[in-house]
């Protein structure tokens, strides 16, 4: 080899060597989309929150690979989480998409994720389709039909024969309210009427006097996290716990964040979900104080999603031994199982889902005095119904 041949191969060496320390060292890059403003801005201040805590307590740096989150705000507008999606993989070039705090904002994402093959961690919506839009959606969440058949089973069995379901008009709660209607007819209730409230601007109090005219046993209610507030007040100005008419409602309603501000009405409200506050466990107590004192609020279940859902990628990016790769992250998290705040969950390796314990909750006061959603039944290991009905027909 001449003098110029060596010089030439030890400066392709040098540049070759230089290349594989940068990309040793290269970030991966989450990229967290929320709405931080606008009427939902509480699922994007908590879902922030508890991702910051997972890293805070786990640190920063998984199999050589230093983490880096980088947030975005939506303000809850589909086109802008769109848009923003775009950026993040093209500008940024993050490694994962994650957050997503309503359905249509998830959906929007699903067609980017699959083109561009990244990994896209749900931490919040709940429409049951939502995984089916893309192979690279892995949800950590809840889906709104896995919570509310179990209720449907239990108003059934507690005395309550007919009921008004109430529901916001779009994804989650369409499917909130045909899972409990198909699963309180199959126990011989009687749903007298589906009534659906516009997400936008909801004003309650005449769809509540419909309710009110009709006289059922109960009414059954999704609304999403943040509106639960609004709907509590004009339940109780309308007087409809005094004409005898239960409310019944998934755990969307009884925010764990927004639950003390609700006031006595809340009280004594029975609610179905996969997380409460008040669960009885050392791992969900631990993760309440520690929530507690980095973010000055009580976490509520969208927060949950979050940080399981760094979990969840914290595991996916270990088991790739920090190689990542849409593919490779995707096929990790799935059938990965682990002990949450919320109990027992894992990842179905065939639907990308959550499967989880759900409680059946009643609002009480503590000793305290803060409100609490406290359990006292629990359907174990519930998966989606919506994709069990679909495997089990095929």
């Amino acid at each position: 080899m001449n003098k110029r041949t060596f010089a030439k191969s030890l400066i392709l060496c040098t540049a070759l060597g230089w290349a594989g320390i940068s990309t040793a060292q290269e970030a991966f890059k989450v990229g967290l989309i929320l709405p931080m403003t606008g009427p939902f801005a509480s699922t994007g201040r908590q879902i922030e929150s508890a991702a910051k805590l997972y890293m805070a307590q786990h640190g920063d740096t998984v199999a050589g690979r230093k983490v880096q989150l980088i947030l975005k705000d939506d303000g809850g507008s589909a086109d802008t989480t769109r848009r923003l999606a775009q950026e993040l993989v093209v500008n940024d070039k993050v490694d994962v998409l994650a957050g997503f705090g309503l359905t249509p904002l998830a959906l929007a994402v699903a067609p980017i994720a699959s083109r561009a093959q990244v990994p896209t961690v749900v931490m919040a919506a709940a429409t049951a389709t939502i995984t089916e839009a893309s192979p690279f959606i892995v949800r950590t969440g809840f889906t709104l039909p896995q919570v509310t058949e179990p209720l449907a089973e239990w108003a059934g069995k507690n005395d309550i024969k007919k009921v008004v379901t109430l529901v916001s008009d779009y994804g989650p709660g369409i499917d909130a309210e045909n899972a409990f209607k198909g699963r309180f007819a199959a126990g011989g209730g009687e749903v007298l009427e589906t009534l659906r409230v516009p997400l936008a601007n909801p004003d309650f109090a005449p769809f509540l006097q419909r309710v009110r005219d009709l006289s059922p046993d109960a009414v059954f209610v999704f609304v999403p996290s943040g509106v639960g507030s609004a709907f509590m007040k004009q339940f109780a100005s309308r007087g409809l716990a005094e004409a005898g008419i239960r409310l019944i409602a998934t755990g969307d309603v009884t925010d764990d964040d927004l639950l003390n501000g609700m006031g006595d009405v809340a009280l004594d409200v029975v609610t179905t979900h996969h997380y409460s506050a008040a669960h009885d466990s050392q791992v969900n107590r631990d993760y309440v104080k520690a929530f507690r004192d980095s973010a000055n609020m009580r976490p509520n279940f969208h927060g949950l999603g979050g940080y399981d859902g760094m979990h969840l990628i914290y595991q996916a990016l270990a088991d790739t031994e920090g190689k990542g790769g849409g593919k490779a992250l995707v096929e990790a998290m799935k059938g990965k199982s682990w002990e949450s705040p919320r109990g027992p969950m894992s990842i179905d390796p065939e639907t990308r889902d959550v499967i989880q314990n759900v409680y059946v909750r009643k609002v009480e006061r503590g000793g305290d005095g803060e409100l609490y959603n406290v359990e006292f039944e629990t359907f174990e290991t519930v998966k989606d119904p919506v994709k069990a009905a679909k495997k089990a027909a095929s």
